[in-house]
């Protein structure tokens, strides 16, 4: 079956008053042989379509040969962020074939607790498009994209430990 993008109506505002799921990934990730998620891990989903080894990068001193948090962050904050795109030009009629959205997440020190924080800078590319009318898209989408409100406002998060 070929893939179908969610049409406009995806945009129709929602006026409940507590939040409504629509999605829920479900993804756990265990440690492997090192028992350690980031060195040897292995991140796999609920459904079975994510299966994928986990490495610390090179860069933090690992042997690389798979994958790490921040980048998976990085394509799920870009697929994101571009899905937003499209949706917003498509219903303003705005033609983008050639859009592209890089994001970049830094793994680094936290200056303010001496810990680790990300950081994220994220490219939009929109050939052919004017600059005030890509710059406008570009805001708008910023609004809507939910990785883009929670790097701006945090997100709301649990954190417990299982019985």
């Amino acid at each position: 079956m070929e893939p179908k993008a969610p049409h406009v109506s995806f945009l129709d505002r929602y006026h409940g008053e507590a939040f409504q799921p629509l999605y829920t990934a479900d993804v756990t990730v265990t440690g492997g042989s090192a028992a350690h998620a980031r060195a040897s891990g292995v991140a796999r989903s609920s459904d079975g379509e994510l299966d994928i080894a986990l490495r610390l990068p090179q860069a933090l001193g690992g042997p690389g040969g798979g994958t790490n948090p921040e980048q998976l962050f990085a394509a799920g904050f870009a697929a994101c962020f571009h899905g937003a795109l499209t949706l917003l030009a498509e219903r303003s009629a705005i033609a983008i074939p050639d859009a592209a959205v890089k994001a970049r997440v830094t793994f680094g020190r936290d200056p303010v607790d001496g810990q680790f924080t990300l950081v994220a800078d994220v490219r939009i590319r929109l050939p052919g498009v004017a600059r005030a009318l890509a710059e406008e898209l570009v805001r708008y989408t910023e609004r809507l994209c939910p990785y883009a409100k929670m790097a701006r406002q945090g997100i709301d998060c649990t954190v417990a430990l299982e019985p």
